[in-house]
């Protein structure tokens, strides 16, 4: 795609209100929230968020703005009976009921029931956190469907959360989701990290479906076998990792033994934030083991942030000019990537919506 598909700031008002505002974006794993009144708050397209849990179990996913005049009721993460502004001290339940609003009981027409925190459009899927701003998309579920084979095996509402961490890199937010689910760069940009276990000449396309792209990343013979795992999988799926992306901007790895995963919200045209964490097949992993896990995200993480930043940089130049795709089972996923986009932005909102609000 052109340098603009990345680096346009009307275009990227699109992507806001077209698609952040109305798909299913993740925010989230639900290992974060795993006892009645745990949370952690978080932000879409500067919407302030709060995700809790329930005493009905329910995962919900709350605006993070006090009904009275607009401050945050919740910070960071941890496990609260209630949320309690810090400005006038209006109390909310773990549903996002108004309980208290102090000093009130003298305001004419005043319910606390008319008053409660905005509650957006919540799916967990696969034990992943997904919220809809907008309350209109249709279910997400559906079309994942054709994901499930693929995936079931691994059991991953099933995994234990062991590792999460927050980041922001200076690059487009579709760098990054195009970056993780092709592995064509794998075997040059993570020569030694890798490279070793998961080599680009080894990775399959899978097909696509409506609110997907994926591929299977096999392992080179040499690779040591990693577990425990669900002796559910296949012969392939114990030696292979299952790559994809949920659009539009989820990205996941499914490994046999643990799953990597990266929620992506975009901050601006060239800045991204990042949710991502790691999850397991065994409940109480070994800390030798566990610290190997977060390791190795740590080595080749910096590879991909290294190379998108400087990307982001290429991407200013004025003389560049796109070269074509690699064969499909290397860069097949970002063709599915560019089909959704266009499904989304191009059919009714040509170039020149584009121009118009340049």
């Amino acid at each position: 795609m052109p340098s603009t598909f990345y680096t346009s700031e009307a275009f990227h008002a699109l992507e806001k209100e077209e698609i952040f505002r109305r798909e299913w974006v993740c925010v989230g794993q639900m290992g974060e929230v795993s006892k009645p009144g745990d949370y952690f708050t978080t932000e879409l397209l500067d919407e302030p968020l709060l995700v809790v849990r329930g005493d009905d179990n329910q995962i919900r996913v709350l605006s993070n703005v006090c009904r009275h005049r607009a401050n945050m009721v919740a910070a960071g993460a941890g496990n609260a009976k209630g949320f309690v502004c810090s400005y006038h001290a209006w109390t909310y339940g773990r549903d996002g009921r108004l309980l208290a609003a102090r000093l009130m009981d003298g305001v004419e027409g005043f319910d606390k029931a008319n008053c409660p925190l905005h509650g957006f459009a919540t799916e967990v899927w696969q034990g992943f956190i997904f919220v809809n701003l907008d309350g209109q998309a249709k279910p997400l579920a559906p079309r994942l469907a054709g994901l499930l084979p693929h995936i079931e095996a691994h059991r991953q509402e099933q995994r234990h959360l062991f590792y999460t961490a927050e980041e922001t890199w200076q690059t487009n937010w579709k760098c990054l989701a195009e970056n993780f689910v092709e592995g064509y760069h794998l075997s040059i940009a993570h020569k030694t990290t890798l490279h070793p276990y998961i080599p680009t000449a080894l990775g399959v396309k899978i097909p696509g479906g409506e609110g997907y792209t994926a591929y299977r990343g096999g392992w080179t013979p040499e690779s040591p076998q990693r577990g425990p795992f669900n002796p559910e999988l296949t012969a392939v799926q114990y030696r292979s990792s299952f790559l994809f992306c949920v659009f539009p901007s989820f990205v996941v790895s499914y490994a046999p033994d643990i799953t990597n995963y990266l929620c992506l919200r975009p901050k601006g045209t060239g800045e991204v934030a990042i949710r991502w964490g790691l999850t397991s097949y065994v409940k109480d992993l070994e800390p030798e083991l566990r610290q190997s896990y977060i390791d190795l995200c740590y080595a080749f993480n910096p590879e991909d942030r290294a190379r998108l930043e400087t990307l982001w940089k290429g991407l200013q130049s004025r003389h560049y000019k796109p070269g074509p795709l690699a064969p499909a089972n290397y860069e097949g996923t970002i063709w599915d990537f560019y089909q959704y986009m266009a499904g989304r932005l191009g059919s009714n909102r040509g170039p020149s919506a584009v121009q118009a609000a340049e």
